[in-house]
């Protein structure tokens, strides 16, 4: 089954606009809140085909930027306890396979985080087009999933004095994302 595009989305090559996108996660600190950091979108293409299911996404994080508000856990995050961003300095994501319903996306992918690439799904929103101020024309999309830190191998922790450990093992990670059509 082939599904049509949605609304005023046209075929043609997206790419994502670095400046008006970001990447956020959040994980469960000490068993009773949560860390939310973000993380810079290097770059990025969205070809969108005929059809959602002859679409394709790809996307380049920057692990180095992460921010989470504290400097020195920033550091320990970039550190080889965690993501090892000087020797493994970017995330990527390559779409398998995309199916839609309406304006709501699956967009099925490859997911790299600290040298390790496993599969995911990224549920995704249309959320509409747009002609900027110099002319360009952007749609925009949101798209979240969750993964298991222990699938990536960032398996540092600590345990609590009263039992749990200090890092929870699932991260919630979304995208926000602009992506101006190409001529």
């Amino acid at each position: 089954m082939t599904t049509t595009l949605p609304g005023d989305l046209t075929a043609g090559t997206y790419t994502i606009d670095p400046t008006h996108s970001l990447a956020t996660f959040s994980v469960r600190h000490a068993g009773i809140s949560k860390v939310r950091g973000t993380l810079a979108i290097t770059s990025g293409t969205i070809a969108v085909g005929e059809t959602v299911e002859t679409s394709t996404v790809t996307a380049e994080l920057d692990a180095a930027s992460v921010n989470t508000g504290d400097t020195n856990r920033d550091e320990h995050l970039r550190g080889a306890d965690f993501w090892d961003a000087a020797n493994k300095p970017t995330w990527t994501f390559t779409s398998t396979a995309v199916t839609a319903d309406g304006a709501d996306f699956a967009i099925a992918g490859d997911l790299t985080v600290n040298g390790v690439t496993r599969p995911v799904t990224l549920a995704t929103e249309f959320t509409g087009t747009a002609t900027d101020p110099f002319g360009n024309p952007r749609a925009g999309f949101e798209a979240s999933t969750t993964i298991s830190r222990k699938d990536f191998d960032l398996t540092w922790n600590a345990a609590l004095e009263a039992g749990g450990v200090l890092v929870g093992d699932k991260i919630t990670i979304a995208l926000d994302l602009s992506a101006i059509k190409q001529a």
